[in-house]
């Protein structure tokens, strides 16, 4: 029996599939963009995308619109919103953010807390080389950047940062808009780390070397005792979102 007869058989398998909506069918022809006085929009067939809450998707740049289109134009029998990470993003830009925009911000700030970044391993030596030459070079833009200390610790043990270390990374945060605040929050979440975070908003890292300074641990790991098939899964379905966030910020800092 194969692995995939072993799946179709699967009862498990089974009632979770049934319990999953279905996913609507594409009822649309063509995807176009039209700069309109409320920002550039996406039309289907000559109609404005809406937001979730029935808000015009409406957007600062052409190109953020062309390449939230594409997302609509890349669906093929039905829409998928799972795969369409970018109008994900920019919906909960226009609609959810902007009236929670502080609580939104500190939430990525908190993150300064317990930040990817500043938890190095004690060893094995090549890991604590390896995490210094990546880490290191944003941990000191981040220090000058925000203008404050950042506290390392090594091990599992929590690190207590300075109350104006967490200050100085709440107000970074709140400056972004509520577009940018959204993808910020997306990266930020993804990595772990809104060192990371800030720092690709700024162009001090690109997306690629950003989402391989998140997984340092990860790859020695898989170095070491090999990948699992099922997180590398995992990890492109998340790269996947990352990436459009990513985009999203390189588009509105261009």
């Amino acid at each position: 029996m194969t692995r995939q007869d072993v799946e179709n058989s699967d009862p498990m398998r089974k009632a979770q599939e049934l319990m999953r909506p279905a996913l609507p069918k594409r009822f649309y022809k063509d995807v176009s963009v039209e700069a309109r006085e409320e920002g550039h929009v996406v039309l289907l067939d000559g109609r404005t995308v809406k937001t979730p809450g029935k808000l015009t998707l409406a957007l600062p740049l052409a190109e953020l619109a062309e390449a939230v289109a594409e997302e609509w134009r890349a669906q093929v029998e039905v829409i998928d919103p799972g795969v369409m990470h970018m109008t994900r993003i920019v919906n909960s830009g226009i609609e959810a953010v902007p009236a929670k925009h502080q609580e939104v911000a500190d939430v990525v700030a908190a993150y300064a807390g317990t930040d990817l970044l500043c938890y190095r391993a004690d060893g094995p030596e090549r890991l604590v080389e390896r995490q210094a030459e990546i880490w290191g070079p944003v941990h000191a833009w981040a220090e000058e950047t925000l203008g404050t200390r950042l506290v390392l610790a090594q091990g599992v043990m929590p690190v207590e940062q300075p109350a104006e270390t967490l200050a100085a990374v709440r107000e970074a945060v709140r400056r972004f808009t509520s577009l940018e605040l959204a993808a910020l929050h997306t990266v930020t979440t993804l990595t772990g780390s809104v060192l990371l975070a800030l720092a690709l908003a700024a162009g001090e890292i690109d997306a690629e070397r950003t989402w391989a300074a998140a997984h340092v641990d990860e790859d020695w790991n898989a170095e070491l005792w090999g990948q699992d098939a099922e997180a590398m899964r995992l990890r492109e379905t998340k790269q996947a979102e990352f990436e459009a966030a990513a985009k999203v910020l390189a588009l509105l800092s261009a």
